[in-house]
């Protein structure tokens, strides 16, 4: 029997995640890192969404998910999107729900910087000052 293994990505903002999702016990590593060792607690939460919502399917898939790049919060919310798609692709009826609980779980938020203008200082919209003196 072929052994199913997924591979998906999430980016936000300069972050970028790479999940892999094969066969195994249900665990769950950011970083070669085990989800129940990682420090801050709102995040670990914010990354263990989807997971909640999966349910008893992670008894069954390991997932793997490395993350380069941005701050931790960047990297927390991409590693979510990262394993809401893997599991999204692993079972079809876990889409519509997490579409139902928060479209970000499978859509990439697509914000990014503004690029600095020339002929302005240092910011994007920072205007100069004037005076009429």
């Amino acid at each position: 029997m072929a052994t199913k293994i997924i591979n998906t990505s999430g980016k936000r903002k300069s972050a970028i995640a790479r999940a892999t999702l094969k066969p195994g016990k249900g665990k769950v590593r950011i970083n070669n890192t085990f989800l129940d060792n990682y420090n801050n607690t709102i995040l670990k939460l914010k990354i263990q969404e989807p997971i909640i919502l999966a349910g008893d399917i992670l008894k069954e898939i390991d997932i793997n998910v490395k993350v380069t790049g941005g701050g931790i919060n960047g990297q927390a919310e991409a590693a979510r999107l990262a394993i809401g798609r893997a599991l999204a692709q692993y079972d079809k009826k876990l889409e519509k729900e997490f579409e139902n609980y928060d479209r970000r779980l499978i859509v990439a938020d697509v914000r990014r910087k503004e690029t600095r203008k020339p002929g302005r200082h240092s910011k994007a919209r920072a205007k100069s000052q004037k005076s009429y003196r």
